[in-house]
């Protein structure tokens, strides 16, 4: 009995061991690339402020309040979802350079390898959007309450962790690099702009409501921003269960894909 004991022990230190490097692999990969931290950064500040400042007064003459602040939660959403899918490129870069064979052969289970690549992707995604929702304030944005803090950090974790494993059921089935990047785009933009993130979703007509009411990313950015802001559309608690279900839905997906891919 106790064999069995200091057998499962080690099994459960081996998985722990593996999901942890490969965790902290990912964050050392992305904050060691500068170019790629800066980029990450600009796009979302550029949006920020080109719209944010741009649209703010028509904004408030609709009697719709501050767009700065209506705005924050969407851009925070698009740098998880931005950061969190293309995480998945970096599976087609270490096939392209060996590196996922030799992971893939090592002696562990290929779950704790999917498991820590998806959970160091979305920690970084997680961290961009933490570092957006600081950098906010310096053009305006104040939220409503400190105290969501946390609230506001586990719903970008579960947006982080569901287009992280949707990132990668699709670099598993690709070899391209190139290929990977037009599917994304076309697959990201539209996913964002018809996310409710640069927009109310009151209103819409019928066709762009249904497709809104479809799109997962729709829910993450109206919970952050009832957490952020105090309003939304569709109600705090709907968006945290159709995250949670589409979250655990892309992570079994993204798990087979990976499980069953040919390095």
């Amino acid at each position: 009995m106790s064999i069995i004991i200091i057998i499962l022990d080690l099994v459960k230190f081996t998985s722990m061991k593996t999901i942890y490097i490969l965790w902290l692999r990912q964050l050392k990969r992305h904050y060691r690339s500068k170019s790629r931290v800066l980029g990450s950064i600009a796009q979302p500040m550029l949006f920020l402020l080109s719209l944010g400042f741009g649209f703010n007064s028509i904004f408030a003459k609709a009697g719709a309040g501050d767009y700065i602040n209506f705005l924050t939660p969407g851009i925070i959403g698009m740098t998880l979802i931005f950061t969190s899918i293309f995480s998945g490129m970096e599976i087609i870069w270490d096939r392209q350079f060996g590196f996922l064979k030799e992971i893939l052969v090592a002696p562990v289970s290929r779950l704790n390898i999917m498991i820590g690549r998806t959970l160091g992707g979305a920690s970084v995604a997680v961290l961009q959007g933490i570092f957006i929702y600081f950098m906010a304030m310096l053009v305006g944005f104040r939220p409503v309450s400190w105290y969501a803090l946390p609230a506001i950090i586990g719903v970008m974790l579960l947006i982080s962790l569901l287009f992280t494993a949707l990132g990668t059921m699709v670099a598993s089935r690709m070899k391209d690099m190139h290929g990977f990047q037009l599917v994304m785009n076309f697959l990201v933009m539209p996913l964002f702009f018809l996310s409710g993130a640069l927009f109310p979703l009151d209103g819409l007509p019928t066709a762009l409501s249904l497709v809104a009411s479809a799109n997962p990313l729709s829910y993450g950015v109206d919970a952050l921003r009832q957490l952020i802001i105090g309003t939304g559309y569709y109600g705090l608690g709907l968006d945290l269960i159709v995250l949670s279900a589409c979250c655990a839905l892309f992570l079994f997906l993204g798990a087979y894909s990976f499980k069953t891919m040919e390095a």
